[in-house]
């Protein structure tokens, strides 16, 4: 086991566990072959993990919900005390059987849907306490009785709990506002790429050429007659 709230031993007595081997991840998502036969390429996988973590937050809060997990909190981490990590999804189970059940469930799902794998899976075999590291969120799945004694809310008091109700108004508002901000910087884009373009390259405004004799007449010059765009046709008597 690795110092990121290491599960209880087999035998079922409870080690200790200081606040300081709460967690430390050090790796980055594994992302393989696999991926690639789903047709999602790694680096578009990574890449989606990197800018839409919340996404897959929410897609394993929802695998929660439908497996009748108890209490789901998700856990904002704070930056200062979160190491590499941004997230907790914690949730308890009544029996081992559903706690399999539920870690299952979120390990296949992020990865049909997202292609991303967790970093390490830890305390399955067992089932009183499974811990699914994916680097920027670590899912804690509980038999209640365990989640009690280790009470990882009360540990992270910097952070801040939410409902996956609350998290997914969180969520929606913040890709609006992402939306809207990109959105917004698309007419500055444009406006300077058009200042950039050559002067030669700009297409005339209709009317210039009369706007120029008119400005050449208030100056005392002549305006350049137009040319004759041939003889008139005689009328015929």
């Amino acid at each position: 086991m690795n110092a990121r709230c290491d599960p209880p031993h087999a035998n079922g007595s409870i080690p200790p566990m200081p606040i300081s081997h709460f967690p430390a991840p050090s790796t980055t998502m594994r992302l393989g072959d696999p991926a690639e036969r789903m047709n999602i390429s790694p680096a578009q996988a990574q890449a989606l993990a990197k800018n839409h973590v919340g996404i897959l937050v929410q897609a394993a809060a929802a695998v929660c919900e439908e497996k009748k997990g108890q209490d789901t909190r998700i856990l904002k981490l704070d930056p200062v005390d979160s190491g590499l990590a941004d997230f907790f999804l914690i949730t308890s189970a009544s029996n081992q059987r559903q706690a399999v059940t539920i870690a299952d469930e979120i390990e296949l799902r992020l990865k049909r849907n997202f292609g991303v794998y967790p970093h390490s899976v830890e305390g399955r075999r067992n089932g009183e306490w499974i811990l699914l590291d994916y680097v920027d969120f670590v899912v804690h799945v509980f038999l209640a009785e365990r989640r009690a004694f280790y009470d990882i809310e009360r540990l992270r008091k910097s952070a801040r709990p939410l409902t996956p109700v609350e998290f997914d108004t969180e969520l929606k508002t913040a890709l609006a506002e992402k939306t809207r901000a990109a959105r917004s910087k698309r007419p500055a884009k444009a406006a300077a790429a058009r200042a950039a373009e050559p002067a030669k390259a700009r297409p005339k405004p209709a009317g210039s050429k009369k706007i120029s004799a008119e400005k050449a007449q208030a100056r005392g010059k002549p305006a350049k007659k137009p040319a004759k765009a041939g003889r008139p046709l005689k009328k015929k008597r």
